[in-house]
């Protein structure tokens, strides 16, 4: 295996934006000496521990193939390797993991705290296949106020904090976020319009006439006004709520005082939505403000964790995950190490409350304190208001991991019976499903869902904007052929042909990064026998025929439910009986690609029915925009007009005029 970049950036070491950089880790090049070339197991383990120092440090634990089978931390590199080379094991999963390595590398760090945060970066990045793994590492959606604009708006954000502003949060999800929004702006009245929109407003928009925008754009509110909702607005997700209520109530008893009744029901109306965003927040501690609550469940070899996310003193949601463990670890192993990954890209509450102690716990606690920059309590409450919160999320994560183990049984059933049904060799592992939506050609695009043993794996689904421009618009065939030729070639360039399938599992090497497969076992078509051809065609052309198995499914006799066919090569089309599970299951999993491509399609239109023309003219910014605007009315009236009226224009100089003019008579 080639020596990977092992500068800071090249382990995953990044300076975090909420705290002080780590230093840096001395490497330890000797544990790469060629005396152990071509040995296995605890034999070159046995090899490598002789040069090894007694320091705190990282270890990778690599096969044959190069793959990196395990990352570990600690305090003394020699001991915990020196352990592995005894060839003497607790687990199973510990022997196969040492027989499997041909080599290791080691980082050499100057604290147990380093190695820590090391160990999670590595994790996250490499994905050991014998570690504890986070499944699902969507980013949280936050609030955002922005700070760069003179009338500051309030969005939704998710992802890398490259705009200037303050953001709030985590909320669990993006549905919390935005009902938090518009009680917003029902309470403050900030704009939730992109700036080009701001700019280009010559009249209130329909949130003004309703009473949730307070109108910057167009002056109906004067800058000083506007800026005291902004502070309002930021005191409250602040958690200075009570203080922002009582100063609206005062106001409002001040105008009825002044007869001023239009006024004081407007104070009315803002304290009613302060209320509202309170009351969707479900129990918010009096004594806590701001933690995070982590209970963990293990049951049927499977491990929920339910997290809980209190900001503010209010309750901002909660979300279960179900991270990728050894049964035979200890719920405080798993904990721990799920931890320490959680916050690696996240900003961490003052406090952690836990529902069992986890391994090294006073040096998570000083880890997560070195990556926020700020001192970071990590407990498990014995009683009180504290033990409550905890309680209430070991229950919540007890229902959800029943839930998924009654789903994960069920779909098992159905996976099965899908095998038999079709005369699959093996169950599947990954099915894909493909839809294509348009409206006479227009806004085409195509769709992949994903299903596996535990249901529909949403955050490996695909859209595919259709390009090709040899395609009649309409052409149902014509689209799937880009979307097979596509989602295919990509597939072999990044993953390559599938290995060996042995004892219907997946070969590690098939595995994509989230320990999913990447290849399908399975491909399901919303079409018939034309559909199909089509398909063949662009798989036999790409030599993968072999490895998948296409299946068409066609609407039956007045495209009613129940009298689907069924396309299989080999084989005649056929129907299953109405009431066959089977047929459930292949029906739920084409209406949600069906569900899956509409809504892509309702999107894509939408974008391009309020895409303004002037917005794909090089050079011309939100001020001359707003500019043409005003004095021309509308983008049609612009793309209409000479070029001595455009240059009439006040900021639009003679070259401006000359480039927007070429823009819309380029075929003149």
């Amino acid at each position: 295996m080639e020596d990977e970049d092992l500068t800071p950036d090249g382990l995953g070491i990044t300076p975090s934006t909420d705290g002080p950089a780590l230093p840096f880790v001395a490497i330890d090049w000797e544990a790469h000496a060629g005396d152990a070339e071509g040995m296995l197991g605890a034999e070159v383990i046995q090899t490598l521990v002789k040069q090894l120092p007694n320091s705190p440090g990282v270890y990778r634990m690599i096969n044959t193939a190069g793959d990196v089978l395990y990352v570990g931390k600690a305090r003394n590199l020699k001991k915990r390797v020196t352990n592995y080379a005894q060839g003497r094991f607790h687990t199973n999963r510990i022997g196969r993991m040492v027989r499997e390595t041909s080599t290791m590398e080691f980082v050499v760090t100057r604290t147990e705290t380093e190695a820590l945060l090391l160990e999670a970066n590595l994790i996250k990045r490499l994905r050991p296949r014998f570690n504890v793994l986070m499944r699902d590492d969507k980013s949280f959606p936050y609030i955002m106020m922005t700070d760069d604009h003179p009338s500051p708006g309030i969005f939704k954000h998710r992802g890398a904090r490259s705009r200037k502003g303050e953001y709030f949060g985590p909320f669990a999800s993006a549905g919390a976020v935005g009902r938090t929004i518009n009680s917003l702006q029902r309470a403050f009245l900030l704009r939730t319009c992109t700036d080009s929109v701001f700019e280009s407003r010559t009249r209130p928009c329909l949130l003004y006439q309703i009473k949730r925008c307070s109108g910057p754009c167009t002056g109906e509110i004067d800058a000083e006004s506007y800026a005291e909702l902004v502070h309002e607005t930021k005191d409250f997700l602040s958690g200075r709520s009570q203080n922002v209520k009582s100063a609206i109530s005062l106001a409002m008893q001040e105008a009825s005082e002044e007869m001023d009744f239009e006024r004081a029901a407007i104070y009315r109306d803002r304290l009613a939505a302060l209320s509202h965003v309170q009351s969707h927040q479900g129990i918010n501690p009096q004594g806590i403000e701001e933690a995070d609550v982590f209970a963990i469940h293990q049951e049927g070899g499977q491990v929920c964790i339910q997290v809980f996310f209190f900001r503010t003193g209010q309750n901002w949601g909660n979300r279960a995950y179900f991270p990728k463990a050894d049964p035979a670890l200890e719920a405080g192993e798993i904990l721990g190490s799920f931890l320490a990954q959680f916050y690696d890209d996240k900003p961490c509450p003052r406090l952690l409350l836990l529902s069992t102690d986890v391994e090294d716990q006073p040096i998570l606690a000083e880890a997560l304190t070195t990556r926020a920059g700020h001192r970071v309590n990590v407990s498990r409450p014995q009683r009180g208001e504290k033990k409550d919160l905890v309680d209430h999320a070991l229950q919540n994560a007890r229902e959800a991991l029943g839930r998924r183990l009654a789903e994960t049984s069920t779909q098992a059933r159905l996976l099965k019976g899908f095998c038999e049904t079709f005369g699959l060799e093996k169950q599947p592992q990954r099915i894909e499903v493909y839809d294509n939506s348009h409206i006479m050609g227009t806004a085409a695009v195509g769709a992949m869902v994903v299903a596996g043993p535990e249901g529909f794996v949403k955050n490996q689904y695909r859209k595919f904007n259709i390009r090709s421009t040899d395609i009649t618009p309409g052409d149902d065939f014509g689209m799937m052929r880009e979307v097979m030729e596509r989602r295919f070639s990509r597939l072999l360039k990044e993953q390559g042909l599938p290995g060996i399938v042995e004892n219907n599992i997946m070969e590690d090497e098939d595995l994509g990064a989230t320990g999913f497969p990447a290849w399908p076992d399975v491909i399901l078509i919303d079409g018939g026998q034309g559909q199909m051809s089509a398909v063949r065609k662009i798989l036999n052309e790409l030599g993968v025929s072999k490895f998948v198995t296409a299946i068409g499914v066609a609407k039956g006799q007045d495209r009613e439910a129940g009298r689907e066919r069924f396309f299989m090569l080999g084989r005649e089309s056929f129907s299953l009986p109405v009431r066959d599970p089977v047929l459930y299951f292949v029906q739920r999993l084409r209406d949600e690609a069906h569900r899956f491509a509409i809504g892509t399609h309702r999107a894509r239109r939408k974008k391009e029915l309020v895409r303004n023309p002037l917005d794909e003219i090089g050079g011309i910014g939100p001020g001359r925009k707003r500019a043409l605007l005003l004095h021309f009315g509308t983008a049609k009236a612009v793309s209409r007009a000479a070029m001595g009226d455009l240059m009439a224009v006040e900021g639009i100089s003679e070259s401006i005029a000359r480039q927007v003019y070429n823009h819309f008579h380029e075929n003149g």
